[in-house]
Order: structure tokens, then sequence, then C-alpha cells
């Protein structure tokens, strides 16, 4: 029987490892990027095109590579950053598994160009699809230029997976501030379609923090310093007052590798525990230095999850730092201890007994005996009024007069009360209707809320009852649409300019969203590097709510942005929708609740909410009489 199982050709290997290594373009970016580190470079340059589809380079001026250096690079399992077994325990370096550059040259167009500082000339070499098409001497500056063309030119398939631009470039951003903030001293820059997004000069932690994501971050930002055997932390945290609802800004590094950890993530929470509101989360930027052979970085095939000897341990020491830094920075609420001298009470005290004081009763007192005629008399003239009824004139003086009882107070009392005129309501024409009218008990048309949750009416087959959430979520959904697609949303013109504070990528992405935002209402003024002011905000939209309703816009569209136009206008809506919905625990009145009944069933599409989920249910009376009949 002949052998079924062959080795796989280089380029076939190469193609499959690329799907582990080579996720999307930023996946190509962290490689190129950590090499450029490891070689020493103190300024990398990234230049993308179309969101890396189409262009990625990364430019270094590290050390470069010799001419075997510069072929042997693009094989499989080629690297120098390890010898044997025992030094993947012992990591100084990023990349070590000598895959990433085969795997990119394998699914791309490459080339590479290098030299070596004693070198006089350098190198040039052209690969597509895992072939070498040139290699030639050139004249070239000290270091490495890795340019990477037509991604996933030969798996159409892949490419086909990719998302929109803005999506993609929202995940190479993440990528280049994850190595960016690990290095403060390197110089980075980084160009996107030929316009500069981040130019980061050599620096400390804190500025290269504050470049990165605005100035306005500074003023956010607490000191967190803790050095023990089994970790040295450093970095900073996030004032309680600015957490967010995004997760946006949170970054651990170990070792200056930027890792994800949910059990260090649920430290950090409970060391804020009673200082946030409910779902807001804090920004860090934390830094942990441990022993090499205390951590496994080799358990994830991105390597940014590491497996530590002692995390309980490491879980303590960083909560109690960041409790201790909140606390020495006046953030969280301390107890004070230090006693008043005043209040003390004197040495020579201590031999004193207590004295008790006395009670004297007279026991012959009548307060009734001494009262008179005249005395009542004098005390109600100081209240009555005047002859026309009128106590007090319209400067505040009055004229006294004597009365001889009680009853002259009121003679004459007029009041100025009119009767209240009643208020008629303009009603809303609805124009549908998911029940018929006479199905409708006019006389017992009234509504009910429950548990601040829910909405209950009675119809004539038994009882409806609505999620007053979800209902004016598909209200609000269907009205943003609308103002959205037809352009005539109104706005409500702010008597000062509202000023708003955003990352640099966030107003990156708020300027690609401005047309469909203005037509919901929003009237942008100036656009900056991380400001945006605002003059005129959407009629239901109260000054307060605009910050919360663009993070959670930027936040919910970031990762899930489709393809087309309208697609994007429809993740808008929807986004609004969801943040300025009525939520539960909040009570409606009478008026409300049968506004919103009527709204949601003038929709075009009441039965479901704009994520899919039930708005109401009917409970018929046979449904009632089963229950009872159990």
């Amino acid at each position: 029987m002949s052998s079924i199982i062959q080795l796989l050709p280089d380029h076939v290997a190469n193609q499959i490892a690329a799907g582990e290594v080579v996720q999307r373009p930023a996946s190509v970016v962290k490689e190129l990027l950590e090499n450029a580190i490891d070689a020493k470079a103190t300024d990398i340059k990234l230049i993308v095109k179309d969101a890396g589809k189409t262009l990625i380079q990364v430019i270094d001026n590290g050390v470069g590579m010799s001419v075997t250096d510069a072929r042997l690079c693009f094989s499989r399992h080629a690297t120098s950053k390890i010898r044997h077994a025992e030094d993947l325990f012992d990591l100084h370096t990023k990349g070590f598994r000598g895959e990433a550059l085969a795997s990119i040259a394998a699914i791309a167009h490459v080339e590479l160009k290098t030299k070596q500082d004693q070198e006089e000339l350098g190198h040039h070499i052209i690969i597509e699809g895992s072939k070498f098409v040139s290699q030639e001497v050139a004249v070239l500056p000290k270091g490495t230029s890795f340019l990477v063309k037509n991604l996933f030119f030969n798996i159409p398939a892949r490419r086909n997976f990719l998302k929109s631009d803005t999506v993609e470039m929202r995940h190479i951003i993440d990528e280049f501030q994850r190595v960016a903030l690990a290095h403060p001293a390197i110089y980075f820059t980084l160009i996107h379609n030929g316009s500069e997004m981040f130019n980061l000069p050599s620096s400390n932690y804190r500025q290269r923090i504050v470049n990165m994501l605005g100035g306005k971050t500074n003023e956010k930002l607490v000191p967190v310093s803790e050095d023990t055997e089994i970790v040295t932390i450093s970095g900073f945290v996030g004032k309680p007052e600015f957490a967010k609802k995004s997760r946006g800004e949170q970054f651990f590094f170990v070792n200056d590798r930027f890792i994800k950890s949910g059990y260090l993530h649920h430290a950090i929470m409970s060391a804020y525990e009673g200082l946030l509101k409910e779902g807001n989360q804090p920004s860090y930027f934390l830094y942990l230095d441990v022993p090499p052979h205390t951590i496994d970085i080799n358990i994830h095939p991105t390597k940014t999850e590491i497996k530590f000897d002692d995390e309980q341990a490491l879980y303590a020491i960083l909560r109690s730092a960041i409790k201790h830094s909140l606390g020495q920075f006046n953030v969280a609420p301390v107890l004070d201890f230090e006693r008043d001298p005043n209040l003390d009470t004197p040495y020579e005290y201590k031999d004193l007994k207590s004295s008790f004081p006395t009670i004297q009763v007279d026991s012959n007192y009548n307060p009734f005996a001494t009262e008179t005629v005249s005395a009542k008399t004098s005390s109600t003239s100081n209240f009555s009024g005047s002859s026309n009824g009128s106590s007090y004139s319209s400067r505040g003086n009055y004229q006294p007069k004597e009365s001889a009882s009680w009853e002259s107070l009121y003679v004459d009392l007029k009041t100025d009360t009119e009767a209240v005129t009643n208020v008629s309501f303009e009603s809303e024409e609805v124009t549908g209707s998911l029940f018929n009218d006479n199905e409708i008990e006019k006389e017992t048309s009234r509504t009910y809320q429950i548990h601040k949750k829910y909405i209950v009416s009675s119809i004539k087959s038994g009882m409806l009852v609505i999620d007053q959430n979800k209902a004016h979520q598909r209200v609000l959904y269907e009205h943003y649409l609308r103002n959205i697609t037809v352009s005539q949303a109104s706005s409500q013109q702010l008597l000062f300019p509202l000023e708003l504070f955003f990352s640099v990528d966030e107003v990156q992405f708020i300027k690609e969203l401005q047309p469909s935002l203005e037509n919901t209402g929003f009237v942008f003024d100036t656009i900056s590097n991380d400001t945006i002011q605002i003059s005129g905000i959407p009629v239901n939209v109260q000054e307060s709510e605009v910050s919360i309703v663009l993070e959670e816009l930027i936040s919910n569209l970031q990762n899930e942005i489709p393809e087309s136009s309208f697609s994007l206008n429809d993740g808008i809506a929807k986004s609004m929708a969801k943040s300025l919905s009525v939520k539960t625990g909040t009570y409606l009145s009478e008026k409300e609740q049968e506004n919103l009944v009527n709204s949601l069933f003038a929709c075009k599409d009441p039965n479901v909410s704009p994520f899919n989920k039930p708005t109401f249910i009917t409970l018929s009376v046979e449904d009632l009489d089963k229950k009872f009949a159990l």
C-alpha cells in the first residue's frame, strides 16, 4: 500500500503558517515594528496606504543585515534570537519564532532594503509569493526598509474577509500605539495615505502617553510605583471621574511587551471598587518588570498572553499599589486619623469626679396666671390686616389695626387665586397601528407601568406588555435613520460652543463620521488633533449627554462598521438609539407612556428593536384563563 502522508512544499507550508501569523494588515505592522526594535533602531517610520491593503512600509535606522542574513531571514524557523530550547524562558527580544517574514513573503510582494553601518553598499531584495525575483547591490542609508505590497494577493478568499478600511486602520493604530507606548525612547511616525497621523519624538513614559492621546490626558493620570522582589510596577492610572464606557485606554506591558490579562484587569477593577459608576472602565498604562525566567511567553500565537509563575502574588501587589496611589494623591476617600489637641482632656483632670447638674423646679408657677386681655390684643394686632383686606403693601409696609377677637383676622379676606385653566395637549397623529381599531377598548385604554420597566395596556383580546427600553430604541432608531437618509434633521443651537477632548485616533474616527452625524443634528465648528467644538446638537439630546453619546458611538462602531455607507448610517442610528433610549428604572408619566405606545405602533416595524429583540408580547384572555385553571 502506498504512503498517503507527504511533506508539503515550502511555499504551501508558509501560506498555512501565515494563517496564524498574518490575520490582517495589523499583524504585519506588529511583526515589522518589533523587528525594527530588536534591530536597536532609534527612529522608526510606519507608512500605510489603504489601511495596509495596498502598502505597509517600515523604515528604521537599526543595525541592518548582511547579504546572507537578508536572504536567510525569509526562511522558516530562521532566527537570531534563540539557539537552545532553554532560551525560550530567558527572552529579551520581541520576535523569536522565525516564521513572521517567511509567512509575510508567502502572501504578499515584499521589498527589502538593508545596509549595515560598516558596509559601503546595501542590498535590495524583491520577493513575490515566497519566490526570489531579484537581488542587487544598492546605495542605501544605514538601517532597514521593509515594504509589503498587495497583501493576500494570491489568497483572494482571505482578502475578501478583510473589513472596511476604517476597521483595519483602527487595528493598525492599536498595534502602533502598543509598540510606541512600550518604547518611549524611540522616535515613532505614522503616515496614512500621505497624511501624518502620529509624530512621537523621543520622551519619557508620561510625555509619550500625552503625545499619543492628547494634551488633556496629562491631568487624568495618577502615577503608580512599586518595587518588590517579584515585580517592579511603574506607570499611570486614570482618575475615576475620567472613566469611559469603552476599554480603549487600557495597556499592560510586561518587560516592554504588550499583553492582555483578564486576571490582572480584575485586580485593577478591584482597586477601583466604589469609585466608578456602573459600566465605566478606568484608564491605565502599567509597566511590569519581572525576571524573564518567571514567565512563559510562548503560549499564544500572537504572544499577547503570558503565563506567570505566581499570579496570586502579582494580583495582590498590583491591587495594593493602585489603591495606595489613588489614596496618596487624594483620588480615593481616606480616613483622617489626625486628632485635634483642643479636644483632648487635660491630664490633671484624671482624678476629678464627675458632677451632675442640679435641676430646680418652681411648683407654684402657672403660665396662664399672667395672661391678660391686653396682651392678647397686643399680640393679635400685629397680624391684623387693613380694612380693604390687604395686610402688606407692595413696598413691604403694613398698617397695624387693633382687633378685639381673632375673628377679625378673617373679615373681608380676599384670595387672588383663580381657577386653573384647562391645558390641552396636541395629540400626535398615529399613521399606523398593529391592531384593529375595534380591537382596542376605548374605555380601558389606560396604560400602567410595572417595576419602571414594562408598560401594560389592555386590548380587546387580552393584555399588551411593552418593554419601554426596547420600544424606545425602535422609535429613536427609525427617527435617526430617517433623518440621516433624507438629511432633514433639526438641531438646537448652543448659547456657548461645547468643547470636547478626545484622543487623536478618536478624532480621526469622528472626522469620518462627520457627514452622517451632521444629518442627525450635530453641528461641528472646528475639529483639531484632540479637540472638537460643537455649536449645535440634536433636539432630543441634552448638552450633558453629548460627550457620553459620542464616546459610546465610537466604542460601538470602531470594530463593527460594515462596508457600505448605508450600513454605516444604520450603525450610527442604532448606536444613538441605544444611548438615548429610556432606560430600565425610569419612571414614565401616563402621558409619556401613551406617547411611547402610540409612537411604537406608528413605526414601520414595531415588533422588534433595532437589535432584533421583541419590543412587546401579548397575553390573550385564554392564556390568562389557563394560568388560573391549573
